[in-house]
């Protein structure tokens, strides 16, 4: 499966953004789908993922600012962020990982096997 994210882009702080990752191929049934990102000089770490059976998990630290979800007729797969601050800014990727129905935690990905190019989320 192909993943292409879109939506990023420069933002104050305490505003908002919505990222999109287009996936080319149904991912309503047998994929887990996860935003992740990575700044400058940081190690990855996981944002949000939610399972073929709706389930959600986020980090701590965008739990009540940032939305998972994922539109199964259109094979979108969404990331709603408000109230951003600074230490958002990241290169945010999404990805999918095969047979894979409930997220019970983040992770940092490496059990993914499909990841998109990236869209940079600037916060300043």
């Amino acid at each position: 499966v192909q993943l292409v994210e879109s939506g990023g882009g420069l933002v104050q702080p305490g505003g908002s953004l919505t990222l999109s990752c287009a996936a080319s191929e149904d991912i309503s049934k047998v994929y887990c789908m996860g935003w992740f990102r990575q700044d400058f000089g940081k190690q990855r770490e996981g944002v949000a993922a939610i399972g073929a059976d709706g389930s959600t998990v986020y980090a701590d630290s965008v739990k009540g600012r940032f939305t998972i979800a994922k539109d199964n007729e259109k094979n979108i797969l969404y990331l709603q962020m408000h109230t951003l601050k600074a230490e958002d800014t990241a290169m945010y990727f999404c990805a999918a990982r095969r047979v894979c129905f409930r997220v019970t935690d983040v992770t940092a990905g490496y059990e993914y096997n499909y990841w998109g190019q990236g869209t940079q989320v600037t916060v300043s």
